[in-house]
């Protein structure tokens, strides 16, 4: 399966691709430089995610939600939730509850959705950094960097942040 490292104003993130669907998504994280030389191989699908990865990464919010995704490597309760997270406009955030709300679950399938979302292969394409508590805390980023990622992400897509 081909994958690509490219750097972005945040680190370097890499990108994984399968018959012309995205495989996996990481954010920024170490690891080797990225080679240029591989990125201007990659199929033209790639090569404008990278482009829009990194203005998003550099504060000009991109909508990611044309992205071919390989659906058939999540189940049907992860794409729904996935489906719903991408719906979420950049720099608003809707609670686990929400969202369970909006795919037709009740306020018990609020963990499921935190579930789901822990799972998720496509942060920043599938934007689960915009999902937080009932009341507006960050919780439950397991990303590259956890809560402090996640709270970056949001800070660059300009949402309003609660501070304790």
């Amino acid at each position: 399966m081909p994958s690509l490292r490219f750097a972005t104003a945040l680190g370097t993130c890499a990108a994984t691709w399968e018959r012309g669907a995205l495989t996996r998504f990481n954010l920024p994280m170490p690891g080797p430089d990225p080679d240029p030389a591989a990125e201007a191989a990659a199929p033209e699908f790639v090569r404008s995610l990278i482009g829009r990865a990194r203005r998003h990464l550099e504060g000009t919010p991109q909508d990611f939600s044309d992205v071919p995704l390989a659906w058939e490597r999540v189940n049907s309760f992860q794409r729904d939730v996935y489906r719903q997270t991408q719906a979420i406009p950049a720099g608003q955030m809707r609670s686990y509850g929400e969202v369970a709300s909006a795919i037709g679950g009740g306020p018990e399938s609020a963990r499921a959705v935190g579930a789901a979302l822990g799972a998720n292969p496509w942060p920043l394409v599938v934007p689960c950094h915009r999902v937080v508590a009932a009341d507006g805390r960050m919780t439950g980023f397991s990303g590259p960097g956890g809560i402090r990622t996640k709270t970056r992400l949001l800070a660059l897509e300009g949402a309003e942040l609660l501070s304790e």
